[in-house]
């Protein structure tokens, strides 16, 4: 069967986020899949399943199959080359639609944003004072934090063994851009170390959940994230109330064949 890695959220190969893509005859089994993703050890690996009305979308980490995925999703929808594609998924049916310069925009649910009182143990292990913290959920169980600036975000260095013990997903870290003519509005990190994934280059489904916290900031329903990961990437992102627009570029880098 057809296996392919993309970049996701990206413009050119080696940035973005990447991801495989596995393009199924039918239904196949979760302890299979989880070891195909496991083989190719990358954050995430979609598996495609044609169905009656789209198509079936599930992701796996190499360790573990996750509810919502944003980056393999848009890896996915890049695969198949439709103008609008429909997968049904753990978290609903979701629609990618395609324009002519390239780009893909996801139709995501918005992650609703609980205010909670930081956990004793996140400022030590993250390595940086806290401004706020937000539970996000049902789809994704992050932890939302909110740090001083830019600069910390980027200069962040968690303890990943420490974060790899703890029960939600991931944790994200975020701060107002510090320029806000330098080409995003906000910027963020995400930690998936307990789903098995350090660093998350292009975290698309946190941004389900950044949208409408910095939305209500900035008072915008259209904004712009950079992810300031090592590859680095950018989401157009906007609030539609209990939907969430997220808008990227994808690459194709591999075009294989699956002999498992």
């Amino acid at each position: 069967m057809r296996l392919f890695q993309v970049d996701a959220f990206a413009d050119r190969v080696f940035a973005g986020n990447p991801a495989a893509v596995c393009l199924l005859g039918g239904p196949a089994g979760t302890r299979w899949m989880q070891s195909v993703a496991g083989e190719m050890n990358l954050s995430e690996t979609a598996f495609v399943e044609p169905q009656a009305a789209g198509y079936g979308l599930r992701w796996f980490t190499p360790v573990a199959e996750v509810g919502l995925c944003g980056h393999a999703t848009l890896a996915s929808a890049h695969v198949l080359g439709r103008d609008k594609t429909s997968f049904a998924t753990l978290s609903g049916v979701l629609t990618a639609t395609a324009a002519e310069d390239g780009w893909y925009t996801l139709d995501f649910p918005t992650a609703p944003l609980s205010p909670m009182a930081a956990p004793p143990w996140l400022a030590g292990v993250l390595g940086a004072e806290i401004v706020s913290v937000h539970h996000t959920g049902p789809n994704t169980d992050d932890l939302l934090v909110e740090v001083a600036d830019e600069a910390t975000v980027r200069g962040l260095r968690p303890d990943l063994s420490a974060l790899a013990t703890r029960e939600n997903r991931g944790v994200i870290v975020t701060a107002v851009a510090a320029d806000p003519a330098g080409g995003h509005d906000f910027v963020s990190r995400f930690f998936g170390a307990a789903a098995g994934v350090g660093e998350d280059p292009v975290t698309g489904s946190a941004h389900t959940a950044l949208t409408p916290f910095w939305s209500a900031r900035i008072g915008r329903t259209s904004l712009t994230g950079y992810q300031a990961s090592r590859r680095g990437g950018f989401v157009r992102v906007a609030l539609a109330g209990d939907r969430t627009h997220l808008t990227g570029k994808a690459v194709t880098v591999i075009d294989g064949e699956l002999l498992a």
